[in-house]
């Protein structure tokens, strides 16, 4: 009934309802932990006491160790804070030594706790991370001193240095939890890096990811550029795949025939049916493809492009596609250097003096031929 009344007040917390529970009951060592909270003046000796009453109590020897340090008792602090470590081994007693050899300017004995609380699990490490960058903001330094191979934590680094644009520096991150994470789980995060090191031009990064994915399986894909030339596959959500945006008026699907459009003469005037990014060396090059339409007259606006994906700007057109029969057609066209990615896009561009169109189009698929293709 003592136990039970005392409990009764701690649970007020009240600096007044904690010294009755103190009363009732003197050997509750986190009472005087609470206490020490309310009664700034006493906390050192409050704290002192609830770790005689425990001395396995790690959280009084952490605040124990961080009330000698704001008196300035550095020896003491420093102790406080190994012997919270020797009797708890989890992540926060190496969390708070890292912050407090941080603020001792201590930096080999930082990195030390730095990179054992990366080896403990945690929800939430992005603090961790944010600490190391004010010691170093080298995403290397960083990267070799406290990553492992814990998919968590690689998880939680990538997201780390997406947030602060350290896009270069992702791509090895990203390889490094191909090789160590799980593809259910991680493919999604790794494909959204693929398409910011493309949407940063970081062509090589990209490329180097991407058949990560491929040669460790995680992904299916061919050989062939475009990927996916015949549209036999649900396009994956990256770039080096097909992107089929959708539109009023205008839908897109792949299947067995191929890619499958509908123009319901509602779509804008300008828009886009499929496109992909893709990596080729400098060079002379063909686009071969094959389609048939249906309804669709000539000249109205629908065909392929071959874009520098940088600049946006157009290196070769097709013929508009209009064909009741199935059709094959060839498109030739040179990469320059200095262009390591193209987009290729096939586009309705609503042309003057005609009204939109309405039909549909079929491509049965669309491959990229030459001597240097990647």
């Amino acid at each position: 009934m003592k136990l039970a009344c005392a409990d009764y007040h701690f649970s007020r917390d009240t600096e007044d309802s904690v010294r009755t529970a103190i009363r009732l009951e003197p050997d509750g060592s986190e009472y005087y932990m609470r206490l020490a909270q309310f009664d700034r003046r006493h906390a050192r000796e409050l704290l002192l006491e609830a770790v005689r009453l425990n001395r396995y109590n790690a959280q009084a020897e952490i605040e124990l160790g961080l009330q000698y340090e704001a008196e300035g008792d550095l020896l003491n602090g420093e102790r406080a804070l190994l012997e919270a470590y020797d009797v708890d081994h989890t992540y926060l007693p190496r969390w708070t030594l890292a912050n407090y050899y941080f603020r001792r300017d201590n930096i080999p004995e930082f990195w030390k706790w730095a990179r054992s609380a990366a080896e403990m699990p945690s929800g939430e490490v992005g603090p961790l991370f944010e600490l190391c960058w004010r010691v170093s903001p080298d995403s290397q330094q960083i990267s070799s001193a406290i990553l492992n191979n814990k998919p968590e934590l690689i998880r939680q680094y990538i997201s780390f240095l997406l947030a602060r644009d350290q896009v270069t520096a992702v791509a090895d991150v990203a390889s490094r939890l191909v090789r160590a994470g799980d593809p259910e789980a991680d493919r999604p995060q790794v494909l959204s890096v693929v398409n910011r090191l493309v949407a940063a031009s970081q062509a090589d990064s990209a490329n180097a990811l991407w058949h990560t994915l491929i040669e460790k399986g995680w992904v299916i894909a061919d050989a062939t550029s475009p990927n996916n030339a015949e549209f036999a596959r649900q396009p994956l959500p990256v770039s080096f795949d097909w992107t089929l945006p959708e539109y009023p008026g205008l839908h897109s699907w792949p299947g067995g025939a191929g890619l499958e459009a509908e123009f319901m003469g509602s779509q804008p005037e300008n828009c886009t049916v499929a496109e992909q990014i893709v990596a080729l060396a400098p060079g002379n090059y063909t686009l071969v493809f094959a389609y048939r339409t249906s309804d669709i007259p000539q000249d109205t606006g629908v065909r392929w492009q071959i874009l520098d994906a940088k600049a946006d700007t157009v290196l070769a057109d097709s013929p508009d596609l209009s064909s009741s029969d199935l059709k094959n057609v060839a498109v030739g066209f040179t990469v320059p250097p200095g262009v390591p990615l193209l987009r290729l896009r096939l586009a309705y561009h609503r042309a003057l003096g005609t009204p939109r169109i309405s039909g549909t189009l079929t491509v049965l698929s669309a491959k990229i031929r030459g001597n240097h293709q990647s």
